[in-house]
């Protein structure tokens, strides 16, 4: 399966794994096709997937009191996405996981991730890394909210993710930034004059 190659090269190349331990890893992974506006998670139902992104774009969102979507985070090709407290726990989601366009993901259910902790100490370190790099990016964005301003916060999404501004909505990117939408649009075409 070329979905599955996606996640072996990654898991050969970045994290060491021989071309064995890569294949057995992905042997328990389900593959799924998604549409644009198909959720993947749902508030009151369980996260039970932790999922790789194949190829595709997903954003990760609650709604507040007055209606309005904030997103928690943004998610393409090669990355990982769910809801983790509602994995981790295996209690009810609290955020919605939602494609932004036709997708393909890989899917690992939480019984099978815990057979490959137990297998393997290289695949139990593989997740405590994935979770201490997910720790580590929402500390810095938590931090980039509190002290940069609006524009120097654009900026340093721009730089880091560039193929976002491709393929993102700007609503998207504005909500997940804490702007909105207008002010995003100011933003931008400011830059664009400059």
């Amino acid at each position: 399966m070329i979905e599955v190659q996606s996640l072996q090269n990654q898991l050969i190349k970045k994290h060491s794994f021989t071309e064995k331990e890569a294949d057995f890893f992905v042997s328990h992974f389900t593959e799924r096709k998604v549409k644009k506006r198909q959720f993947i998670i749902q508030p009151e139902f369980i996260a039970k997937y932790r999922i790789f992104i194949v190829q595709g774009t997903f954003k990760a969102y609650v709604i507040d009191k007055n209606g309005q979507e904030q997103i928690i985070s943004l998610a393409m090709d090669g990355w990982w996405i769910s809801d983790p407290n509602s994995f981790i726990y295996q209690q009810p989601a609290t955020m919605f996981v939602e494609a932004l366009e036709d997708s393909v993901i890989l899917q690992l259910d939480f019984e099978n991730e815990q057979i490959l902790k137990a297998h393997s100490h290289k695949f139990e370190t593989f997740f405590r890394t994935v979770a201490e790099r997910g720790l580590a990016f929402m500390q810095r964005r938590l931090i980039a909210s509190l002290t940069l301003t609006a524009e120097e916060r654009y900026e340093q999404f721009a730089i880091s993710y560039p193929d976002f501004l491709q393929r993102v909505p700007q609503f998207a990117i504005a909500s997940y930034l804490g702007m909105t939408t207008q002010y995003l649009s100011r933003i931008r075409k400011n830059q664009i004059k400059s």
